[in-house]
C-alpha cells in the first residue's frame, strides 16, 4: 500500500483556490478534513513486508458498497474535504474505481489514485482519465527487478516500469513512491536516478514507520544512523542538482529522529481515512489502539465521525496530553506525536510518543536502534521476512502488538544481482 505524505503537496497547493469555499472555522472546533483517504479494499496482489494494512486485514473481508462510498464523498465534501486519495491494499481492484472517481470529480475533489500500478491497463487509465482522475502516486519497492520483485514477493518490476510510461502518456503528474528501510536504503542513488529516467514530477523517499507488517519485520528493516544519513545527503545532493525536474521528498524516521512528528499533521485536524469494511479513523493504523470506539460510516454520518465521535476527539488536540507533554513550549509543534508510535513502544497510547528526547520512555527507542547498530548483517541476511499474505495475517492475528512473529518466510537479504 502506498502512503498519502507526497500527495498532501497537492492538497496545500489546491487550499489557495478553494479557501474561499471552506467552512469559516468555528472557536472550539477543528477545521474541516481536508484529506479524505479512502482505503477502497485489503485486497492487494503484492506482499510487502512493510505494508501498512493492519496486521489482522484476512480477518476484514468487508468491504463498503458503492452506495456508501458515494455518501461518503458528498458528506465529506460537504464537510469541507478538497482531495481524496483511493488507496488499499490495491485500488485497481475495485471494479467500481471509476464509478467513484467520477463521482469525486463531480463533487470538486482533487482526485489521487495510490497504487501499485497492477491492474493499471491502456483501457482502465482512459477509462479513469474520462473520469476526472488528476493524478497517480505509483509504487517501486526498489530500482531493479530483482530487489523490487523479492521485496514485493511478486514479479511486478517489468509491469511497474510500463505502468510508469503510460502515465505519462496521459499527462497526470506522477508520483513515485518507493519505502526505503535498511534493504535499499543504500542505493537511494539508483532510485532517484530510476525516478529521474521515468519522467517523475515528484519523488518520496519514505523512510520506513514501523507499524503493522513493518513493525513485524522491525529488526530486519531499521537502519542504521550512518545509513540514515548518507541517504538524506545523497537525496539533498540531487535535490539541487535536479530541483527544476522533480521534487524529492526525504521523509525523515522517527527513531533516529529526537522530536516527534504530529500524528497525522494532528489527530483529527487534517486527515480523515475510511476503512475498506467503513471503519473511519483519524490515521489508517489507529485501530490498534486499545480502549477506542471507531465509528462507522453506515451508521453515523461523516459530520458526526469527524465532530463528535470519541475516536476522533480522545486525543483530538491537547486536553488528553500527560507526563512530559502537559507543559512542554514545544507542544503545538508536534502535539503530542504518534499514539500509535506511543502504544506499540509503551503500551500506553497517551504517553508522550517516545521518540521524543524529553520522553521518560526515550530509552525505548534508543534500544532498538542501538540494536540496529550492532546488528550482524549476516544475521540480518539469515533471519526470515514476514511477507505481507492472507496465511501469515491469519497466523499473526492473535498476536500481542511486539511479539516475534510465529512463522517467518524468506530470508531478509537481496538478490546477489542487487546493485
Amino acid at each position: 500500500m502506498s502512503r498519502p505524505t507526497a500527495a498532501q503537496g497537492e492538497a496545500d497547493r489546491l487550499l489557495g483556490p478553494l479557501g474561499e469555499r471552506l467552512p469559516a472555522p468555528v472557536k472550539g472546533k477543528p477545521g474541516p478534513p481536508l484529506w479524505l483517504l479512502a482505503e477502497l479494499t485489503y485486497r492487494c496482489p503484492l506482499h510487502c513486508a512493510f505494508c501498512f494494512n493492519p496486521v489482522d486485514f484476512a480477518t476484514r473481508e468487508q468491504e463498503l458498497s458503492t452506495e456508501s462510498w458515494l455518501r461518503v464523498l458528498r458528506e465529506a465534501r460537504a464537510l469541507g474535504s478538497v482531495q481524496v486519495g483511493f488507496s488499499g491494499g490495491e485500488p485497481m481492484l475495485r471494479d467500481d474505481l471509476e464509478v467513484l472517481v467520477a463521482e469525486a470529480h463531480r463533487l470538486g475533489y482533487y482526485t489521487n489514485l495510490l497504487t501499485s500500478g497492477v491492474g493499471l491497463t491502456e483501457e482502465r487509465a482512459e477509462a479513469l482519465q474520462r473520469a476526472g482522475l488528476d493524478h497517480v502516486q505509483l509504487s517501486f519497492q526498489d530500482s531493479t527487478r530483482e530487489a523490487n520483485d523479492f521485496l514485493s514477493h511478486t514479479r511486478t518490476f517489468d509491469l511497474k516500469q510500463r505502468v510508469a510510461a503510460l502515465i505519462k502518456r496521459h499527462e497526470w503528474p506522477m508520483v513515485l513512491n518507493c519505502v526505503i528501510h535498511r534493504l535499499n536504503i543504500d542505493y537511494i542513488d539508483k532510485i532517484i536516478d530510476m525516478a529521474l529516467e521515468l519522467g517523475a514530477e515528484y519523488l518520496e523517499l519514505a523512510n520506513t514507520q514501523f507499524y503493522s507488517w513493518a513493525e513485524v519485520n522491525r529488526d530486519q528493516l531499521m537502519p542504521t544512523q550512518a545509513q540514515v544519513q548518507r541517504a538524506e545527503a545523497v537525496a539533498a545532493e540531487y535535490r539541487e542538482r535536479f530541483a527544476d525536474r522533480i521534487r524529492i521528498i526525504f521523509v525523515v524516521p522517527d527513531y533516529h529522529g529526537t522530536r516527534p512528528k504530529k500524528c497525522m499533521n494532528g489527530w483529527g485536524q487534517v486527515f480523515l481515512t475510511v476503512a475498506p469494511d467503513g471503519t473511519a479513523m483519524p490515521c489508517h493504523t489507529a485501530r490498534m489502539l486499545p480502549g477506542l470506539a471507531f465509528p462507522h460510516v453506515d451508521t453515523m454520518s461523516m459530520a458526526d465521525i469527524w465532530y463528535a465521535s470519541e475516536g476522533f476527539n480522545r486525543y483530538r488536540g491537547t486536553d488528553w496530553m500527560q507526563g512530559a507533554c502537559v507543559d512542554c513550549p514545544e507542544q503545538a509543534n508536534d502535539l503530542g506525536g504518534c499514539r500509535c508510535q506511543a502504544f506499540l513502544l509503551t503500551g500506553d497510547p497517551a504517553a508522550t510518543d517516545p521518540v521524543c528526547s524529553k520522553s521518560s520512555q526515550r530509552e525505548r527507542v534508543d534500544a532498538v536502534v542501538a540494536r540496529a547498530e550492532a546488528a550482524d548483517p549476516a544475521q540480518i541476511a539469515a533471519r526470515p521476512l514476514v511477507f505481507r499474505d492472507p496465511k501469515a495475517s491469519r497466523q499473526l492475528s492473535g498476536r500481542t502488538q511486539g511479539s516475534i512473529p510465529p512463522t517467518p518466510s524468506r530470508p531478509a537479504r537481496l538478490p546477489e544481482s542487487s546493485p
